[in-house]
């Protein structure tokens, strides 16, 4: 028993990106957050996190994330509220392999709190639900409830109303400028439009009413971050093409991993872009039922 306890101990723990196939903002609520409807779709682009015991009851990121204080990186901060929710005392040090582009929009963030949340449930034996793992989540970042929720969603509210999507095979270029986007600064900007009118999740997969999608964000990016402009530009010559978040990373969706990769061929060489597989369910989803 106690070996398998330790091989369990030293799994690596996947948490992988999203991106939003449409963002509309449908309003600003009371308490700052704004409400939207979005279509999340988890790629398979991964951080990496792996989580060792211990015996002093604290919680630690080794190596730091750099530009990450302590106390606003959310894997820390996932761990700490678990542990507070639950009583429990044993502490865990996490290391993360960062592979997802930090302020671009595909969620990396939010993702490794959300992973932190089912690997320590799981090896804390804890014993908590998805649903509840959710609740704590929201209190962590309205984006991190769909990676427990752990399916492609419909999402309403602030993100956290979830209706899992069945969506077909698809493959991605995503193109990464040379920039970071805060999230907070875009939502605020005062030109944001506000008053999307609300549509139903049928629409979403009508493909008419599908051509009126969009980024809301996107036109206050674009004009705020030129470099977002252009690679979103180049992007379009091989059909829609839209900015996922907040940005500042752009996406193309294309029926076949070869159709991706000719595309990507084609990325100019002071353009940074990957190839990435859409998912049906996070790699972990069996863990938080």
């Amino acid at each position: 028993m106690a070996g398998r306890t330790v091989s369990v101990w030293q799994q690596t723990w996947l948490a992988p990106a999203k991106l939003n196939l449409f963002l509309h903002v449908t309003g600003r609520r009371d308490d700052g957050y704004h409400s939207l409807q979005t279509a999340f779709r988890l790629i398979d682009l991964a951080d990496a996190l792996r989580f060792k015991q211990r015996e002093d009851g604290s919680v630690a990121l080794q190596p730091p994330l750099a530009g990450v204080p302590p106390a606003q990186n959310l894997c820390l901060r996932a761990a700490t509220l678990l542990k507070d929710a639950t009583g429990h005392q044993g502490g865990v040090e996490i290391e993360l392999d960062k592979r997802i582009p930090m302020g671009g929009g595909l969620g990396g963030g939010s993702s490794d709190a959300a992973t932190t949340l089912i690997a320590l449930n799981h090896l804390w034996q804890l014993g908590l639900s998805r649903k509840e793992l959710q609740r704590l989540a929201l209190q962590l970042g309205a984006d991190v409830p769909v990676f427990v929720f752990g399916e492609n969603a419909f999402a309403e509210g602030v993100g956290e109303e979830l209706t899992p999507l069945l969506l077909p095979p698809a493959w991605y270029l995503v193109l990464v400028p040379p920039v970071q986007v805060p999230t907070a600064a875009a939502f605020a900007a005062p030109e944001l439009t506000r008053e999307a009118k609300p549509i139903k999740i049928t629409a979403f997969f009508d493909g008419l009413k599908r051509r009126a999608l969009r980024n809301d964000l996107e036109p206050v990016v674009c004009s705020r971050y030129p470099e977002v402009a252009r690679h979103l530009a180049w992007l379009r010559q091989f059909g829609e093409a839209r900015m996922s978040g907040s940005g500042a990373c752009v996406f193309a969706e294309f029926p076949t991993e070869s159709a991706a990769h000719a595309a990507h061929a084609q990325v100019p060489p002071a353009m940074c872009g990957f190839v990435t597989r859409g998912l049906d369910r996070h790699p972990l989803y069996a863990l938080s039922e």
